[in-house]
């Protein structure tokens, strides 16, 4: 079993930073995936970035790339997000799911509680 959680959310304007944590728990295999999704108000849940744990490509949602970043140091994961948009307004969620190739997370096995935060302009 796989545990997420994340933490870092709240208020922020419009060109701030911030960067989001989810600390892994469980085992990680070879096959094992981890990345963020992320649910604005009355949209459908949507892909921000994902990778492999072992390594390997970083993919980013083209909305967000260039500005956010994803990486990990051990067992915690990180978004950091810069330049930020009213429209990055949204829950953000860890996720986590296995994959035999290196390719972006779409569906995802393990989810974490997810953390809010607003942008405003």
């Amino acid at each position: 079993q796989v545990q997420l959680v994340e933490s870092g959310g709240g208020l922020v304007q419009a060109g701030d930073s911030l960067r989001l944590s989810c600390a892994v728990s469980g085992r990680a295999t070879s096959t094992f995936m981890t990345g963020w999704f992320r649910q604005a108000p009355g949209k459908e849940r949507e892909f921000v970035a994902s990778s492999k744990w072992t390594g390997g490509s970083i993919y980013y949602a083209d909305v967000v790339q260039g500005r956010f970043t994803f990486s990990r140091v051990n067992t915690t994961l990180y978004l950091q997000m810069n330049s930020l948009k009213p429209e990055d307004t949204a829950i953000y969620y860890c996720a986590a799911g296995y994959s035999d190739y290196d390719v972006p997370l779409r569906v995802a096995t393990f989810w974490g509680q997810g953390t809010q935060f607003t942008v405003s302009s």
